[in-house]
Formats: structure tokens, sequence, C-alpha cells
């Protein structure tokens, strides 16, 4: 196996030319001659130095619009042939293939196309082949060949070949060809993707999924598991795209629960809002007049598990709610903006951390969620269903009023983010109680009113949270025992999909109680 290997050749041929210039200029001053293609050949020698053209190499032009320059195979042999195999030298000696030591290669910008919605055709010819073709040759010959498909890799590069006199070692090829074939992986999952999207095919014979490092972790969900962050490049707003003003590190659940919090925020639009989450689950979702009020409301539907949360925001952070957050202890805050009054209240917390995102993300928007598990992975469409007043079917007696049906569509908004079986209490735009992640939907019922009555008492107040409240399921009740402890609980309004086998049990439930009752006809499991 060979370790050091000399580096004379280097074929050049991006489309990013971030530091390009540089770079080249750095090869060329340790001897290595430059072989490049039309634009960046043209922009070297703008710049003052030597390159030779690809077409020179192969003999034929670049033709039909570029779509053929480098799928030759005095390229392909210049990247492929093994130095150490007498027939392969030979070949290269009968057909005039000289070697390449270093493919310096990134990719037409297809992904980018996609995302600024180019039409079809545009985005058909941005799928590169002849990048991809050298990057896997290269790789695949990284006994010999460097190759580098990211500019973020130049300075090592340069400071492998300055340590190494103008060589490289085996191990610094193996980790180039890593990156590269990462690299290849991913565009092809992009075009993949991209085409059974155009297709509309929901379930395609094989499914990519493909992401770039943002950072590692100290460790995962727990101490010995090991852990890392991805992006997968859709430049959704949120916790992948956010800068961090200060604090520590961001560990595996700061960023899991930093989501989750973010994506629930989203959903109002329509003035301010907070919601503090704690594991995945909300504990206090509330509007306001103001974000500081926001912020208060939300705090007092659970002070408890409040403590050492994520609080997300729905507007740009401003001082009088960075002074309310900063009352109790919080991991994250995460919001679109925040001023300078805010981040001065927060300098001083230290361990505090504070993330903005310049918007909120579109709770509308189509997407893709996967999971895995034994053996292979599920996926399914992001649950982007949302309601409207006029998708409500009142099925009792009562119909609720204006107030309780504004409560109630904010209900239903929250229990789409809590873990099933989740239930959901409401009052004047604040949560008051919520129930999360239980086998039966009767004890999130009730673990969500004593909740509120505990809530109650450390408040002083001599009425539970709950007296006057709408309540939300996020799937049916199955028996009538569920509504009636909601009742019991002081629950005036319910919202539910409806659809059980026992509806008419719980409707009839629901008028013995006095409660308005509408059907949605949409579930929200969360698993």
């Amino acid at each position: 196996m060979p370790n050091l290997v000399h580096v004379g050749r280097a074929l050049i041929s991006v489309s990013d030319k971030t530091g390009l210039t540089d770079l080249c200029r750095s090869l060329s001053a340790l001897g290595i001659e430059l072989i490049s293609t039309g634009g960046t050949a043209a922009g070297l020698r703008a710049a003052g130095l030597e390159v030779r053209d690809v077409a020179d190499v192969t003999g034929f032009p670049e033709m039909m619009d570029g779509r053929v320059k480098t799928l030759h195979p005095n390229i392909h042999g210049g990247l492929l042939a093994l130095r150490d195999d007498d027939e392969h030298l030979l070949a290269m000696a009968a057909h005039g293939i000289e070697p390449i030591d270093l493919l310096v290669v990134n990719l037409y910008p297809f992904e980018a196309t996609v995302a600024r919605v180019g039409s079809y055709d545009d985005c058909v010819e941005n799928i590169d082949i002849g990048g991809p073709a050298m990057i896997r040759a290269a790789a695949k010959n990284h006994r010999f060949v460097n190759v580098v498909v990211d500019p973020q890799d130049y300075p090592a590069l340069l400071a492998e070949l300055t340590r190494h006199g103008g060589a490289t070692s085996h191990t610094f090829r193996r980790k180039l060809a890593l990156t590269a074939y990462s690299r290849t992986a991913a565009y092809d999952a992009a075009v993949s993707g991209w085409l059974a999207a155009a297709l509309t095919e929901t379930a395609p014979r094989r499914r990519c999924f493909a992401g770039t490092l943002v950072q590692g972790l100290r460790y995962g969900e727990n101490p010995h598991q090991a852990a890392a962050f991805y992006s997968d490049g859709s430049g959704r707003p949120g916790v992948a795209t956010a800068r961090q003003w200060q604090g520590k590190e961001l560990s595996y659940n700061n960023i899991n629960d930093t989501d989750a919090a973010f994506e629930l925020v989203a959903e109002f639009q329509d003035g301010p809002a907070c919601a503090i989450i704690k594991h995945a689950n909300p504990c206090g979702v509330a509007r306001g007049a103001t974000l500081a009020e926001a912020c208060a409301r939300a705090y007092d539907c659970d002070r408890t598990s409040a403590y050492g949360g994520i609080v997300a925001l729905n507007r740009p952070l401003d001082g009088p709610a960075a002074a309310e957050i900063a009352e109790i202890f919080t991991e994250v805050v995460i919001a679109p903006g925040a001023d300078e009054a805010a981040r001065a209240v927060f300098a001083g917390r230290k361990n505090l951390r504070l993330l903005t995102t310049g918007a909120l993300p579109d709770p509308a928007a189509p997407g893709t969620a996967f999971r895995q598990v034994a053996g292979g992975f599920l996926v399914q469409d992001r649950d982007a269903g949302r309601l409207r007043p006029g998708d409500l079917r009142v099925v009792t007696r009562r119909h609720p009023t204006q107030a309780e049906l504004d409560d109630l569509l904010f209900a239903w908004t929250v229990a789409k983010h809590v873990k099933s079986n989740a239930i959901v209490y409401v009052k004047g735009g604040a949560t008051v109680g919520i129930g999360a992640g239980q086998m039966s939907r009767i004890d999130s019922t009730r673990i969500a009113a004593r909740k509120a009555r505990d809530m109650a008492m450390a408040l002083g107040l001599s009425a539970p949270l709950t007296a006057g409240s709408v309540v939300a399921s996020d799937a049916f009740f199955p028996f009538a025992d569920g509504l009636i402890a909601a009742a019991e609980a002081g629950a005036a309004a319910v919202i539910q999909p409806g659809g059980s086998l026992r509806d008419d049990e719980v409707i009839a439930a629901a008028d013995a109680a006095g409660l308005a009752m509408v059907f949605t006809g949409q579930r929200h499991f969360r698993h």
C-alpha cells in the first residue's frame, strides 16, 4: 500500500470558485501542472496562472453545450490507472495517457436550482454528469489520487502538501475519498428526490436521504451514545439554519426540543405567541398582546415543567420578553430575531443559548418526515394539516361561542404537537393543562386536569385553571369516560376528530353535561 504519493498534475473543474485562485497559485508554486475546463481555465488565466485546456488532453473540444468535455479515456485513464501495475503503465504509454494526481471538482448547483424553484428543464440541465464520473473515478483510485470536492478542504490539502514536500499520505487521500463519495451520494439523492416529487411518486422503489454535517455533538440522548447534527439542505427556518448568539454548544436533546418548540410556535401567525417545550412536549403555549405577556401566560400553565425548558417565540425577541424569560432557568431561546436590548439581558447568562433564524417555517409547506425502525425506516409527509372554522362540524345541541371557537382552534393546533395520546385544555388563548404520551386517553385527560389544579394552587387561585376552558383531543374519544372527565375538570367545549364506533354515546354525554362539541374529521397522532 503506497503511503506518500507525489502530486505532479492537477485537474481543476468547478462551479463554485470560492478560494480557487489562491488554491491554484499555491499548487502552481509547488510545481504542480494545472489542467482545467472552460470558464474555470479562463478565470485562472485571467489571474495570471498557466493552465492547460482539457481539450488539449483529450484531443476533442467541449461540445453539446458543455455536456461532453471530460468524458474521455485520457481523463479517466489518468485518474484510474494503478501506478504500480505494469499493464496499466503500458496501456498509458501506448495511448498517450498522462497521470492525474489531484482532482478538484465541485458539481453543477442542482440543489440550489431546485431550491430557487427553477423550471424542470433548468433543473435537468443542472444535473452534473462529468463531475460525478470523475469524482468517483478519483475516489476509487485513492491509493494514488487525491480528490477534493469542497472548498472547505482547500486549506487541509495545502497543509498536507506543504507538510510532505508536495506529496500526500494514504490516510489523507482516504479521508478525501470518503468526503467525495458522500458528496456524490448526496447529489444523487437530491436528484432522485426531485424526480420523485416531480412525478408525485409517493413510494419510489428506492429512497435516499442525505445531509451535510453541521456539528459533531458531545453525545446523543445519553452520554454513552455518539451523535452528530446534519442539515438536509432544504433551508427550512429552524435550528439547522439558526445563528447562535451565545451560550455553550447545543446538545442532541437541545436540538430535538428546540425544533419541536419552533415548529409549534410557527403555527401562530396572528400576534405574539410563546411555546415552552420539555422533552419534545409543550408544557405551556400562549398568545399575548406582547411577547412578554405571551411568555408569562405560557409559563403559568406549568411552572414546574417549564424549568430548564426550551422557549420559542414567533416574533423577534425584545427586551421586556427577554427579561420575563430570564426569570426562569431556560436552556435555549429561539426566535426569528432578537434586538440589542434582548441580547443585553441574556449577555450575563453564559449557559443560556440564544438562537435566531431570520424567519418562521411555513407550517403548511409540504415536506417529508422519516424514522428509523429495525431493518428499515418509515417515510411520511410532514403533518401539514390545518383547520379553518368552516371545517368544523358541530355535533351537540349547544354551539360553541366565538371565544370558545377561537380557543378550540388554538387547542387543536397545540394538540398537533403533543405526543399521543394528547389532551390539551385552553382558556383565553393559553394552555392551562396538557396531558401527553399516555397509553390511555382518559389518563391523559386526568393528568392534564391534575396539573391544572396543581398550578391553580401554586398561583393561589380558588378555582382550577380548567374551569370554563375548552379541551382538544388529538384522536377520538373511544368511550365517553374521557369526555366526562374533561367536563368534571370544568371544560365547556370540546374539539376532537370524531369517528369512534361510540360517537353517539360520546355526543350524548356531551349534551348531558351541557358541552359544545365539534368534530374535525382530521386526526393528529404524534408518536
